[in-house]
């Protein structure tokens, strides 16, 4: 009897309370929302027939240098909406950057993809029409109506010498208090139909993230005024208008930085710390912003700041006017820096093995828009010098410009010169990707993470053996042979 009360108790909820209080029953979510209801039965069907028909094959092996190296190029997540190629670089559902800017519709005064379209491809793996991108427009407006008032008073009142960053997690964190999914948890719901509350505080999140990040800006390096969000204007103008800006150009940029940025596979910090505390069935607030604490790092999401940092102070040593710096001069003190045991940031990374297609994007637009600027021929100059010299002095496996190399530069063209600032602007881009995906690990019942780890006393008694066993191999053999 008691099991019936609560089986029907439960349903109640569901029906009567399981869109209460969500910011939008327009006609956006639902074009968005049920065409993800209908992908996933089609999804869940793919992965059973996979696991029925492979469960026991090897995806990749890791070695004890992969173990004690932070477990690089070791196959063990599957992650749905990106893949990184080391020689291609990164691909939205198979597009890559190039394909983004050419088959995602732009704003009707812009050239660059909509962050909205991007957003319609992550989840759905479809490239939608530009009435698709405008609906979800639309949605995020209406969604972006119900920020908890609590999270603006807590940014108000935050010191100004917390870091942009911290201030941003502070911000998600807030407004976790109106997390659907909690919410939805508590009161039992069938955990088939957690993605529906995942997917409502992902959008919700996303809608209300240009806020939160404008809300940091204004109070730390301006007037401490935000304007409105305006309902006619897409996802980054309206990011754009918040940070102060009324520029067609500069909103350009921002949804080109919004795009370019948002997701890079499962397996960087920001993504896979997202990933693994929502596995832990943590909602999306609490997971985006564990994943807004990896992507602080230095290592990380934070080099957003430092190269203009770097390239600046670089070209002060140089005497601060980038025309007059010759070829010559910039290869003496990139030696100069390396010699001295430091790095050049913005050079390398973890997994591509050529020019970041971010990169190259970010350059094209700076052709296009800034062709003259010296800072940009600066950063060009850098460019053309320093992966020989890189590659000379033999420490770099991958010498050539990273996403960071080229960002802080049309910033800064902009006037948005607090660099700080800059890794605040990657985290409201990042959310889109791994939102996006977190909505397909709960629709698909992903697993709690768990890996096994063990201890150096374990790699070395059990290699021990291993090699003890392999060295004498051939002499077991002869032994099984003749006794």
């Amino acid at each position: 009897m008691k099991n019936t009360f609560k089986k029907v108790k439960i349903q109640k909820y569901i029906n009567n309370r399981q869109f209460r209080n969500f910011s939008s029953t327009s006609l956006v979510q639902t074009s968005l929302k049920k065409r993800l209801e209908e992908l996933i039965p089609e999804k869940s069907a793919q992965i059973i027939k996979i696991r029925k028909e492979h469960e026991d094959k090897v995806l990749g092996t890791c070695t004890v240098g992969q173990a004690y190296g932070g477990m690089r190029s070791v196959k063990s997540m599957i992650y749905e909406t990106s893949l990184l190629d080391p020689e291609e670089g990164i691909r939205f559902r198979g597009l890559t950057i190039p394909d983004c800017q050419k088959q995602l519709p732009s704003a009707p005064n812009g050239g660059e993809p909509l962050p909205e379209a991007l957003l319609y491809l992550l989840i759905t793996g479809e490239v939608p029409t530009y009435k698709q991108a405008k609906e979800i427009s639309d949605d995020l407006a209406e969604r972006a109506k119900g920020l908890p008032k609590h999270v603006v008073t807590t940014l108000n009142q935050l010191p100004k010498e917390i870091h942009p960053m911290s201030q941003f997690i502070i911000g998600i964190t807030a407004a976790q208090s109106d997390s659907k999914f909690s919410e939805a948890y508590r009161h039992g719901v069938d955990k088939k139909q957690l993605w529906k509350f995942t997917y409502e505080d992902s959008m919700n999140l996303i809608a209300r993230l240009p806020q939160i990040a404008s809300i940091i800006y204004r109070n730390i390096y301006k007037d401490g005024k935000v304007p409105s969000y305006d309902p006619s204007l897409d996802w980054g103008a309206n990011y754009a208008r918040m940070l102060g800006y009324n520029n067609n150009t500069f909103d350009d940029l921002v949804r080109l930085y919004l795009v370019i940025h948002s997701d890079h596979e499962g397996g960087n910090v920001s993504a896979h710390a997202t990933k693994l505390v929502g596995s832990a069935l943590s909602d999306p607030y609490l997971s985006f912003a564990a994943g807004m604490g990896g992507l602080a790092g230095p290592l990380h999401g934070l080099a957003n700041q430092e190269v203009l940092r770097w390239t600046l102070e670089f070209l002060d040593q140089m005497g601060g006017d980038p025309s007059k710096v010759t070829d010559e001069m910039l290869v003496e003190n990139c030696w100069k820096t390396l010699k001295s045991g430091r790095v050049i940031p913005g050079f390398g990374h973890a997994v591509l093995r050529k020019t970041d297609p971010r990169y190259t994007a970010q350059r094209e637009f700076a052709l296009k828009h800034l062709p003259d600027d010296p800072l940009f021929k600066f950063v060009g100059q850098i460019y053309k010098i320093v992966p020989g010299i890189l590659t000379e002095h033999g420490k770099t496996k991958n010498p050539w410009p990273n996403v960071d190399a080229h960002s802080g530069v049309l910033l800064k063209y902009f006037g948005l010169v607090e660099y700080d600032y800059y890794t605040v602007m990657f985290g409201v881009s990042r959310a889109l990707g791994v939102l996006s995906s977190l909505v397909w690990d709960r629709a698909l019942g992903a697993p709690i993470e768990r890996p096994k780890s063990v201890t150096t006393e374990w790699v070395n008694v059990n290699n021990f053996f291993l090699l003890f066993f392999f060295e004498n191999l051939f002499v077991f053999i002869l032994f099984s042979f003749f006794f």
